[in-house]
């Protein structure tokens, strides 16, 4: 078989975002690694150890596990609330995902720090989450009890 076409059966475009946040946690350790050394120019390669470079791959794999960890619970979220009747558009599946977007960009707004604003945004979506699957099962059972 055309190795291209082998590739091309398994290759799913969304593996772009796992190189997207390895490159951003990699990169992200070795800016920090080479923060001071930048004013040396070229020479700040030599900077880097061998140690560095695995902490660079170790930052990487983890930012692609916590991308994974998030995407992976909130379309899980989705794809229950849908299967169980509800749509995209109710305020009831709205409400934990922009509140989970709005803590993400207060929390960058306000740290500047990427690591926070995700973590913040997937607590915040995760408690709201709880909160509205809590109100609709109580709101259900006296739903079904006769008057």
């Amino acid at each position: 078989m055309v190795p291209s076409l082998r590739l091309r059966g398994r290759f799913r475009p969304w593996y772009l975002l796992d190189v997207a946040a390895f490159l951003f946690g990699a990169g992200g350790s070795l800016e920090r690694t080479l923060a001071g050394e930048l004013t040396r120019g070229p020479a700040a390669i030599g900077a880097i150890t061998p140690f560095d470079v695995v902490v660079a791959v170790a930052s990487g794999l983890l930012a692609v596990v916590v991308l994974r960890f998030t995407l992976g619970n909130v379309w899980a979220y989705a794809v229950e609330y849908a299967n169980a009747g509800g749509r995209w558009s109710d305020l009831a599946f709205l409400l934990p995902v922009c509140g989970g977007v709005v803590a993400l960009a207060v929390t960058y707004a306000t740290t500047s720090n990427l690591w926070a604003a995700a973590w913040a945004g997937f607590w915040i979506f995760a408690g709201l989450a709880a909160v509205v699957a809590v109100v609709a099962s109580v709101a259900a059972g006296y739903a079904d009890v006769p008057a």
